[in-house]
Parts: C-alpha cells; structure tokens; sequence
C-alpha cells in the first residue's frame, strides 16, 4: 500500500476532509492532491502530516537476507 493511501484512508477514518487536511498542514488543497497522486513524500511532510491527523508513523528497514529490522 503506498503512502498516499495510507494517508487518504487516515483522513477518512479520522472524518477529516482534504481541504481541512491541507490547512493544517499549511499547503493548498491542489499543492496536496498533487502530492499524494505523485506519492513522493519526504520524511519530514510525512512527519508533519501523521501528527496534524494524530498518527504515529514508524520506517522500519528490514534485512533481506537475515531478515533483522532495523
């Protein structure tokens, strides 16, 4: 699931409209909606976005061959 999924489903749960999303995180309705269809985020919009919606978020880094998360 990408990120840009994530996050629309976030909002759905949470009640939360794009519009309402995007003022909180202080960008437009259109700069958003061209981000999540692009779905290239860094780490710190994805860091502002969980907390204006109130999430955690983790980045795990798994080993492919030991499979040991880092």
């Amino acid at each position: 699931m990408s990120m840009s999924e994530k996050i629309r489903i976030a909002l759905i749960k949470k009640g939360m409209s794009l519009t309402e999303f995007s003022e909180k995180i202080d960008s437009s309705p259109q700069n958003l909606s061209a981000k999540l269809r692009r779905d290239n985020f860094s780490e710190k919009e994805i860091a502002l976005m969980a907390e204006a919606i109130d999430c955690d978020y983790q980045i795990i880094l798994t080993d492919r061959k030991t499979g040991e998360q880092y």
